[in-house]
């Protein structure tokens, strides 16, 4: 039986705030946002996840503290240019550490407007060999 894991709760005080910061500054697709009487929520992709982050004001969004979600990890092929591309979209990014020399060893990290934290791992064979084929 497979498992996969599809949809990351992070926790956020301020839903347009963080929907316009992963959208917007990180490039994450929004896939939908549903307003109504009882609840905001917005789900956004990282392009070629097959793993969604949920923000939104259902019970189970407050019960983490905003900010209290560290160490979520990308993945990418190229650590320079990621960085590059965040830090011209106005995103804070912190500087490119090389762990190890094989591929996988090379990180640099990020925090959304509430402190959540997430690590940027380079893997060169994502470019050959994405976990998500890209459409042709």
């Amino acid at each position: 039986m497979d498992w996969t894991l599809e949809v990351v709760v992070v926790p956020v005080s301020d839903l347009d705030r963080s929907i316009e910061f992963y959208r917007d500054k990180v490039g994450f697709d929004l896939d939908h946002d549903t307003r109504n009487e009882h609840m905001h929520i917005a789900q956004l992709t990282p392009r070629g996840s097959g793993c969604s982050i949920v923000v939104g004001s259902l019970a189970s969004h407050r019960e983490m503290e905003p900010g209290s979600l560290k160490g979520l990890q990308l993945v990418v092929s190229d650590a320079h240019a990621a960085r590059e591309e965040l830090l011209s979209r106005g995103v804070e990014a912190g500087e490119i550490t090389v762990f190890d020399d094989r591929d996988g060893g090379t990180f640099f990290g990020f925090a959304d407007p509430d402190g959540n934290t997430w690590a940027v791992q380079q893997l060169k064979v994502r470019a050959d060999k994405p976990l998500i084929p890209r459409n042709q």
